[in-house]
């Protein structure tokens, strides 16, 4: 059995490469991938999932900057990752964004469940709103009217 850090050292250096059939080699076939973006079941939507990523942004990098070591179950680290956005992007409301040219950096951090060397499940925690904001999206304003009938209804 591999060593499960090593596992996910294996994530990292795939996802920066871009290789996806290293990426999910490290994954079990039946493994669940959740995020911000959504959830993926299994191979082919887990590698929809991350190709997606690759797509929207062709220079994403990832430099994983804490490992919680000391734990291992769930394996956690923290991270920051970069991209330009030169690729469609698909937004909460189902539509797509064209690709901005605009730059982003982002903090997150995964959690990790590990069997037999592979991942069986994996966690991704990030601010969707801090992405957003860099490509130039802003929240939409709630009308004064809609706030005062809501409160009082």
């Amino acid at each position: 059995m591999s060593d499960a850090w090593e596992v996910k050292r294996r994530l990292a250096r795939a996802l920066n490469e871009h290789d996806l059939e290293a990426l999910l080699d490290t994954f079990s076939p039946d493994a669940v991938l959740v995020s911000p973006f959504g959830i993926a079941e299994g191979h082919e939507q887990i590698g929809w999932m991350y190709e997606q990523v690759f797509k929207s942004f062709p220079d994403f990098q990832l430099l994983v900057w804490y490992e919680a070591t000391g734990c291992d179950a769930p394996m956690m680290v923290e991270w920051t990752a970069t991209g330009t956005h030169l690729g469609p992007i698909l937004l909460p409301s189902g539509r797509e964004l064209d690709g901005t040219g605009r730059p982003v950096t982002f903090r997150g951090t995964c959690a990790s469940f590990i069997e037999d060397g592979k991942i069986k499940t994996h966690r991704e925690y990030f601010d969707q709103l801090e992405i957003y904001t860099q490509l130039g999206l802003c929240l939409a304003e709630v009308p004064e009217d809609s706030e005062s009938s809501d409160a009082a209804g």
